[in-house]
């Protein structure tokens, strides 16, 4: 397939539905004018030079979106869950963090018998059936249509419950900001939890997300989920490489290409909190008990929007992100 290059992403408009609508070329007649549907991006890692460019375009077009917490921070009780506060480790670029929702990741392999160093943008999969949106208690996570996959910062209460089933726990808590500084804010809550959005604000535009649009050397391709997996394939069969996303946790759409195996990747990638693994991952959401779990949870989304709104419609403090679902 074809991909979208940073020039030929023409502009595209949403449904009232939420779903993206984008012409591109070149892409097979199949794709030319895509309806609702989900959109993927393909990250061909043997391209990627390790440049940072990426990591500073996120920041960059989308640092309106990051946290400005009120202190002192509010003392909970009981004080059993900590504080996360990242405010003053605002340039730490090398993990994700509140502040940094893409960074690069570095593996030393062997390739063809030498010795070299691969480079992988790391940030959140946007998983297809994404667990963090089907078992958030208060409707804060949520998946578009697109296939992106948001935490709403105006109704999060830092839980964490999202970072807790993800299954590369990728969301990181900034405290000090959001609506539970209005809700019972020694005892319920601890902030608002942060992730990639895939720079959703962008491409309801017709824009490329920031990261894709800075790369010099085109790692990342956006297109039609389908058409970015047989892309993929097509790739990993050129280079007789192996293909990670597409099966992962029932599937995502975050989908890399790799010139070496991922279980050899993984185990040479420097991992740690903020530094996800590329291990193996199973369909999370597969259980029957955990879907049911999920369904019953759904409508607590209704009340807790509701509570906020006649709380006196609380806002993230300090922030600028006020958004429509």
């Amino acid at each position: 397939m074809g991909k979208i290059s940073r020039r030929s992403f023409i502009k595209g408009s949403l449904a009232a539905a939420g779903a993206l609508s984008v012409s591109a070329a070149p892409l097979p007649a199949s794709a030319k004018g895509i309806g609702p549907g989900e959109l993927a991006t393909m990250l061909d890692i043997g391209k990627c030079i390790g440049c940072g460019a990426c990591v500073e375009a996120c920041r960059d077009s989308n640092a309106h979106k990051f946290p400005e917490p009120d202190k002192p921070f509010p003392k909970m009780y009981p004080p059993r869950v900590k504080t996360a506060d990242w405010s003053d480790k605002r340039d730490i670029d090398d993990r994700l963090t509140p502040y940094n929702w893409l960074f690069i990741q570095y593996a030393d392999v062997e390739i063809d018998g030498e010795q070299t160093t691969i480079t992988v943008p790391r940030r959140c999969m946007h998983c297809t059936n994404p667990p963090c949106a089907d078992l958030c208690p208060f409707g804060a996570a949520r998946k578009l249509k697109n296939g992106i996959t948001r935490i709403h910062p105006d109704i999060c209460l830092g839980g964490a419950k999202c970072k807790l089933v993800c299954p590369w726990d990728i969301p990181e808590r900034q405290t000090g900001v959001g609506p539970y500084l209005q809700v019972l804010p020694n005892f319920a809550g601890n902030g608002v939890m942060f992730k990639c959005d895939r720079c959703y604000d962008l491409i309801e535009q017709g824009e490329l997300p920031a990261c894709i649009e800075a790369c010099p050397e085109d790692v990342q391709t956006i297109g039609p989920r389908d058409e970015i997996i047989a892309a993929a394939y097509a790739r990993a069969k050129e280079i007789n490489g192996y293909v990670y996303g597409d099966k992962e946790n029932g599937g995502t759409n975050t989908i890399y290409v790799s010139p070496v195996p991922f279980d050899v990747l993984n185990e040479a990638l420097e991992k740690g909190p903020g530094m996800p693994h590329m291990a193996p991952v199973p369909d999370s959401m597969a259980n029957a008990d955990t879907l049911a779990k999920a369904m019953i949870l759904a409508p607590i989304a209704g009340l807790a929007a509701g509570f906020i709104k006649f709380t006196g419609g609380a806002k993230p403090s300090s922030q600028s992100n006020k958004e429509e679902s």
